[in-house]
C-alpha cells in the first residue's frame, strides 16, 4: 500500500517538473521576439490629429445695420441642433429683439410729437399768412383811395394838393413794404414747415428701417444646407444664451459646402519645418476606421500659436481631402500621416532594435549572438534606417536577449 503510495507521488512530482520545464522554456520563449531588416520605401512621416471643415462655405448673418442704433451685441435666443440639415428659408435661429424694441417705443412717441408739432406749424403758418394776405389786400385798397383823392384834388390848393400827393407817396411805400414783408413771411413759413417735414420725415424712415430690421432677428436659412454653428474664439460653439457681436463678425451660423473638406491640424515647432505645400498626405477618419483618403497640404501657417491646455506652441496645416465622401462631416476627428520625404532605396529596421553605448549605436544580430555596429539615417514614428552593418532580411532583436550584454560588439 505504502509502495503504491510512493509511485504515485513520483509520478505527480516527474509530471510537475515536466511541466515546470515545458511552460517555462515557452514562457521564456515568448520573451525573445525577432525581426527581420526590411528593405524598399521609406516614408518620413509627420502624425498629427485634426478636424474635417469645408473648405468653403456661406455665413448665415445676424442683423445688418444695428450698430446704427448702437447696439454692439445681441443675445442668441434660440438655434436649431448643430449639423441640423434643413430647406431654403427653413427657421434657424430668434435673437432677442428688446433693445431694438424698446427704441421702437421711444419712436413712436416723438413721431406723435412730431405729427402733433407738423399739424400745429402747420395751422400757424396759413393763420399767419392769411393775416398777411388780408393785410396786402386793406393796403392795395387804401392806395386805390388815395389814388381817387389825388385824381381829383386838380381843382384843389396846391397846398392840399401837395398833402395829398405825399399820403399817395406812404401809402405806396407802405404797400410795397408789406408786399416785401409777406414774401418774407411766406420764405420762412415754407422753412419752418421744410424744417419739421424733414424731422418728421427723418423719424419715419428711421421707424421704417426699424421694423424691417425687426423682421431679420428671425434668421432664415438662405439655401439648402447642413447648419453649423459658430465657433468663437476659444473653440466653444455658440448656443442659445450666447452674444453676436453686430460688427465685423456679425454671424450666427454657416453652411458649409460638403462637397470639397478640408482636414484642419496642428503641427508643433518642432517638425513644422519639414511640413510644406504641396506634400502628400494619408488620412484616417475616427468616426469610419475602414475608410481611408488621401489629400495634400493646402496651407502652412507662417507664425505659431499657443492653443490652450498645451505649453508648446504649434502651427496651424490646412489638408485638402482629394476624395468626395458623403459620410464626411465637419467636426469629425481626423488622423493625418504627412508624407514628409520619402527614401526610395532603404534598408530599415524598428526604433526598438536600435540600442545605443556611449556614442556607438548598434543592434543585437539573432543567431550570430553578436552586438552589430549600425550606421543609421533618416527615421519615423516607428522606424530607422540603417546605411550601414545591416542587409535585407537580417535577423535582429526587437529587445535585449538574456545574457545579451555579454556579447561582442562588432565595429563597422
Amino acid at each position: 500500500m505504502k509502495r503504491s503510495i510512493y509511485i504515485t507521488l513520483a509520478i505527480v512530482a516527474t509530471l510537475i517538473l515536466v511541466a515546470l520545464y515545458f511552460f517555462g522554456r515557452s514562457s521564456k520563449d515568448e520573451t525573445i521576439v525577432t525581426t527581420t531588416a526590411k528593405h524598399g520605401e521609406f516614408r518620413i512621416v509627420v502624425t498629427t490629429t485634426g478636424e474635417l471643415e469645408a473648405k468653403s462655405s456661406e455665413d448665415i448673418h445676424g442683423p445688418s445695420g444695428l450698430r446704427e442704433f448702437r447696439i454692439w451685441q445681441v443675445k442668441l435666443n434660440d438655434i436649431i441642433a448643430d449639423g441640423t440639415v434643413v430647406d431654403s428659408g427653413a427657421y434657424i435661429a430668434a435673437l432677442d429683439r428688446s433693445d431694438l424694441m424698446n427704441q421702437m417705443k421711444d419712436l413712436e412717441n416723438e413721431l406723435e410729437k412730431l405729427y402733433s408739432q407738423h399739424t400745429k406749424t402747420k395751422l400757424d403758418t396759413s393763420m399767419e399768412m392769411r393775416n398777411a394776405r388780408e393785410e396786402l389786400i386793406n393796403l392795395q385798397y387804401a392806395l386805390e383811395e388815395l389814388r381817387i383823392k389825388a385824381d381829383q384834388s386838380i381843382y384843389e390848393p396846391p397846398a392840399t394838393q401837395r398833402q395829398i400827393q405825399i399820403d399817395l407817396e406812404k401809402g405806396q411805400r407802405a404797400y410795397e413794404q408789406s408786399k416785401k414783408n409777406y414774401d418774407l413771411k411766406h420764405q420762412k413759413a415754407r422753412a419752418n414747415m421744410q424744417e419739421v417735414s424733414a424731422s418728421l420725415q427723418q423719424s419715419e424712415r428711421k421707424y421704417q428701417i426699424m421694423k424691417e430690421t425687426i423682421k431679420q432677428f428671425t434668421i432664415y436659412a438662405p439655401k439648402a444646407g447642413m447648419v453649423i454653428h459658430k465657433r468663437n474664439w476659444d473653440g466653444t460653439k455658440q448656443g442659445i444664451g450666447s452674444t453676436i457681436n453686430t460688427g465685423w463678425n456679425n454671424v450666427v451660423a454657416s453652411l458649409p459646402n460638403l462637397s470639397e473638406m478640408i482636414s484642419k491640424t496642428y503641427v508643433n515647432e518642432i517638425d513644422i519645418s519639414k511640413v510644406k505645400t504641396g506634400q502628400l498626405v494619408d488620412i484616417g477618419v475616427d468616426a469610419f476606421p475602414d475608410k481611408k483618403y488621401t489629400g495634400k497640404v493646402l496651407e502652412v501657417a507662417n507664425i505659431g500659436e499657443q492653443l490652450r491646455n498645451a505649453n508648446a506652441k504649434v502651427f496651424e496645416v490646412r489638408i485638402f481631402v482629394n476624395e468626395s465622401d458623403s459620410i464626411l462631416r465637419p467636426a469629425m476627428t481626423t488622423k493625418n500621416a504627412i508624407i514628409t520625404e520619402v527614401i526610395d532605396d532603404a534598408v530599415f529596421v524598428p526604433l526598438e532594435c536600435i540600442h545605443t553605448q556611449d556614442t556607438i549605436s548598434y543592434v543585437y544580430r539573432a543567431g550570430r549572438q553578436v552586438k552589430q555596429q549600425v550606421k543609421l539615417g533618416r527615421s519615423n514614428e516607428n522606424e530607422i534606417v540603417v546605411l550601414e552593418g545591416l542587409s535585407q532580411g537580417d535577423e535582429v532583436y526587437l529587445t535585449p536577449p538574456a545574457n545579451g550584454n555579454k556579447w561582442k560588439l562588432i565595429n563597422l
